[in-house]
């Protein structure tokens, strides 16, 4: 069969090359096959965080040119319309094609469109069409595609386009609750007592941070407002006034339960600059705030309790360090909306949310009174008076007053590892008078702002507390129950808050010879 065709096609070959005159073929024809180039002029654009228009020159930076052209042996293609097709092969997300021909079709009211494919006539053998860079970066693949008759197939060429970079440096967080409002525990009007929580951690170039193996978001309960007793938090296994969550595509996933209070609970999230890791400490702190109402609840019939601002006095803060605070609200109708209405220290704002931040820069540092207006989601209104003490700026001759940082004696300053708190075996018989503590140490901090910290700890053995004044313990009994002898911990972490600013340092126990793991 293969032979039989072969002389048939030979045939038909003979007889197309007699009716052209002879075994040359016509004049002027050629037999080459099609091919195709694709470039642009350039192949790297920033991101366009801005949104601005595409646009052709130089004060187009987020714009490039792209050129495809084909070629019938050494000359160009015959002309004609839709003759390329081009399109996004691939990174859509980082920016479309665009004509940027004048043409009205390809414009809706003289902004240009935008598209995932286009199609080009052919002019000397050539097009030119437009890629525009969007705010994702990434790399796009462009394709551009000419039929070559004579062979019957498509020819194709393809050029990258790189779009900005992603640092995976922490920069911003974001968080949203799936309910802004939650109800207590066990209110009467059967409202939600959880809710879930995204936060969203992107770097400098507004990309998500990487995704790691190890938690790269802290989040915390600042218990500053009545509403945090009793809340807490959940990730996983992790339950309690502090959780670490891993991001996955720069997003971290946690939830938030109510406890028995009405008012605001506040949500403290961080991130960690430096390594995009805060099981090891944070060393260089990226810090949002969220704010989430609890409720009590109403009945659409009945009257609620009236709106009330909560007592809780600013904290104080300190000129040219970062600062915040959250005033909280009870009764009403929530959510709450809050407006400032003058008098705030410069450098100071507040959100709708309630929470007052900034940096503050007062002139004139002391006591500085100011006003802010509540008002309900029914439209009722409160307004409150309130003052805050600004302290001066820390002596700028001295770092250490710009740094908070927490007194560890025989510790250096590398926060990735444990500091070690060494202690003698419990002695016999045991220590009196009651408690009958078998250890005690006093933490204290060095920096800004003034009194004393508000102190946490993380991942903390259950035999060990840390009171609200920085004192570490361990009491005669849980040291006899756990056999605290001749034993190190595990890794924890401490954690302190003042004047505006925290800061966090890996410690651990060793006690006696530290020869075996305490137990938990």
């Amino acid at each position: 069969m293969k032979i039989f065709k072969t002389t048939i096609m030979s045939a038909v070959f003979a007889a197309a090359l007699t009716a052209c005159g002879g075994g040359g073929g016509s004049s002027g024809e050629t037999q080459e096959s099609y091919t195709i180039t694709l470039r642009a002029e350039r192949t790297s654009l920033p991101l366009n965080v801005g949104g601005a228009r595409p646009g052709i020159g130089v004060e187009y930076p987020y714009t490039t040119t792209l050129y495809v052209n084909a070629k019938k042996g050494n000359a160009p293609i015959p002309g004609g319309e839709d003759i390329f097709g081009c399109n996004t092969a691939y990174g859509l997300s980082s920016g479309p094609l665009y004509y940027l021909d004048g043409d009205d079709e390809h414009e809706k009211d003289g902004i240009p469109l935008a598209y995932r494919s286009i199609t080009l006539g052919s002019n000397s053998g050539g097009n030119s069409f437009h890629f525009h860079a969007g705010d994702q970066a990434g790399t796009a693949t462009i394709t551009c595609s000419v039929h070559d008759p004579r062979a019957n197939r498509e020819v194709s060429a393809s050029i990258n386009i790189t779009v900005g970079s992603a640092t995976g440096m922490a920069a911003s967080i974001k968080g949203i609750a799936a309910y802004p409002v939650l109800g207590t525990q066990s209110n009467g009007y059967n409202l939600r007592q959880s809710t879930a929580i995204n936060a969203y951690v992107w770097d400098d170039a507004n990309q998500p941070v990487s995704d790691t193996s190890k938690a790269n978001l802290q989040v915390s309960i600042r218990p500053t407002t009545g509403a945090a007793m009793g809340a807490r938090l959940l990730a996983g296994d992790q339950k309690g006034g502090v959780v670490q969550v891993k991001t996955t595509g720069g997003v971290g996933l946690f939830s938030l339960a109510s406890g028995t209070s009405e008012g605001t609970i506040l949500l403290e999230m961080v991130a960690d600059r430096t390594d995009n890791d805060v099981t090891n400490g944070i060393q260089d702190p990226i810090t949002s705030l969220l704010v989430v109402n609890v409720s009590n609840g109403t009945s659409d019939a009945s009257t609620p309790d009236p709106l009330v601002i909560g007592t809780d006095a600013p904290s104080a803060a300190t000129n040219g360090l970062p600062y915040s605070f959250a005033f909280s609200a009870t009764g009403g109708k929530a959510p709450y909306t809050w407006s400032a209405l003058g008098g705030l220290p410069d450098g100071l704002s507040l959100s709708s949310s309630g929470i007052l931040s900034g940096t503050p820069n007062a002139k004139l540092p002391g006591t500085i009174p100011f006003a802010l207006r509540v008002t309900d989601n029914a439209g009722t209104s409160v307004t409150g008076n309130f003052s805050i003490t600004v302290d001066a700026s820390p002596t700028a001759a001295d770092p250490s007053t710009n740094v908070l940082s927490i007194n560890l004696s025989g510790c250096g300053s590398d926060v990735n590892t444990a500091c070690p708190l060494a202690l003698t075996n419990p002695d016999s018989p045991a220590p009196v008078p009651a408690p009958a503590f078998y250890y005690q140490y006093v933490l204290s901090v060095t920096g800004p702002g003034t009194g004393n910290a508000a102190w946490a700890m993380t991942q903390a053995p259950s035999w060990l507390v840390l009171n609200t004044a920085g004192i570490l313990s361990i009491t005669w009994a849980n040291a006899t129950a756990a056999a605290l002898q001749d034993c190190k911990s595990g890794a924890f972490f401490i954690t302190a808050t003042r004047g505006g600013v925290s800061t966090m340092r890996k410690v651990q126990l060793i006690i006696g010879s530290g020869a075996n793991n305490c137990q938990p």
